[in-house]
């Protein structure tokens, strides 16, 4: 939980032309930090192998939910939401949940989807109708918080099974939810009842997404008035060389689609998490490896909405191309970097900044669309 300072860097940003300061801060040393959440006046970090902290910046005071300080009993999670009232955590053997009023845990299993069915990557809360959104690695839950009623939803589209392997669910406003999975994206109409069929739509790579490649994995996704963008996995190899192709995409919401991949200057096509800051859209990348088959960080790109120009974020005092950035979050002030060896904050006085090259602490240009 130490902090960590680091050197002022320079910040140049468009409208006006003007120069900010903003400091580097550092927490969690070692820490793989999956989720970012806001809850009041508290920040929530999930990690693997650290369990849950708790941050009130008021006080600059952490807390930390672990087996280590035994108050929980896991240490590795992937996701987190909550409300007023509860924390729920998604782990590999279920859901915990955490009372807050009272500081009590319990866990809730699933018996359908087997083994992985109690592997659960993502969560979200829908505060207008209480309900909270569970996606496992098999199946959607359904929680009717109020009189805590679990549905479980199979979502499975022509016996492909990944199009029922969730990895996101993000709100579309107040009417639709989108849930991204390892080959496509369901989408639900909340003006209608969850059970019944016509609330709900798919969308792949066979109607969507430009046809590339041979399936679409979609671990985040932002919204904005006109335009929906999506961050897509990179997964090649030598017998698949046309899987997953990666690269962030930009849906119109009138059936136009765009890319932005390595051509347009990306440092790698695969894309982790994503957050956004004015006309900022920040994405954490990496590159596939065909061979060895693992994924590489390549740091952070930021891409501008309208003229999708794209610069990379350096700073001298942290490498974010030798971390894994795997949760971003923007809490107005500050943008929180989660990697998977530590937390990073990077105040920002202007959302609506754009970054360019200032005393050694570059936003590095790449090739413009």
């Amino acid at each position: 939980m130490k902090k960590k300072f680091f050197p002022i860097i320079f910040l140049v940003i468009i409208l006006p032309f003007a120069i900010l300061k903003a400091q580097i801060e550092s927490y969690l040393d070692g820490a793989m930090v999956t989720n970012i959440q806001k809850e009041g006046k508290h920040l929530w970090f999930s990690t693997y192998g650290q369990g849950i902290y708790r941050y009130s910046e008021s006080d600059q005071k952490w807390l930390n939910y672990s087996t280590k300080n035994q108050n929980a009993e896991n240490d590795f999670f992937y996701s987190i939401a909550l409300n007023d009232r509860y924390l729920w955590a998604g782990s590999v053997e279920g859901l915990y949940i955490l009372d807050l009023k009272r500081n009590l845990w319990r866990k809730r299993k699933f018996a359908q989807g087997g083994e992985m069915g109690n592997w659960i990557r993502s969560l979200y809360y829908d505060k207008q109708k209480d309900v909270l959104w569970i996606g496992r690695f098999k199946n959607l839950t359904r929680l009717d918080v109020k009189n805590n009623r679990y549905t479980d939803i199979d979502l499975t589209q022509k016996a492909d099974s990944k199009t029922n392997n969730f990895k996101v669910i993000k709100a579309d406003g107040d009417s639709l939810i989108w849930f991204g999975t390892e080959s496509g994206m369901h989408i639900y109409d909340k003006a209608k009842n969850f059970e019944d069929k016509s609330a709900w739509k798919f969308m792949s790579n066979k109607n969507g997404f430009n046809g590339d490649g041979d399936e679409v994995s979609v671990p985040d996704i932002l919204f904005e008035e006109n335009n929906i963008w999506f961050a897509t996995d990179e997964f090649l190899t030598e017998e698949q060389p046309n899987f997953n192709v990666g690269g962030i995409y930009k849906f119109n919401r009138k059936q136009k689609w765009g890319r932005i991949s390595k051509t347009e200057g990306l440092a790698g096509n695969g894309i982790y998490c994503f957050e956004r800051t004015g006309n900022l859209i920040w994405a954490g990348l990496y590159d596939f490896n065909e061979k060895d088959k693992k994924d590489y960080s390549r740091g952070i790109a930021l891409v501008n909405r309208y003229t999708e120009n794209i610069s990379r974020l350096e700073i001298n005092s942290v490498n974010f191309n030798s971390l894994r950035v795997i949760s971003l979050f923007f809490d107005s002030a500050s943008m929180w970097i989660g990697t998977d060896s530590g937390l990073y904050k990077i105040k920002i006085d202007n959302p609506l900044a754009h970054f360019n090259t200032r005393n050694g602490d570059k936003f590095h240009k790449g090739k413009n669309k």
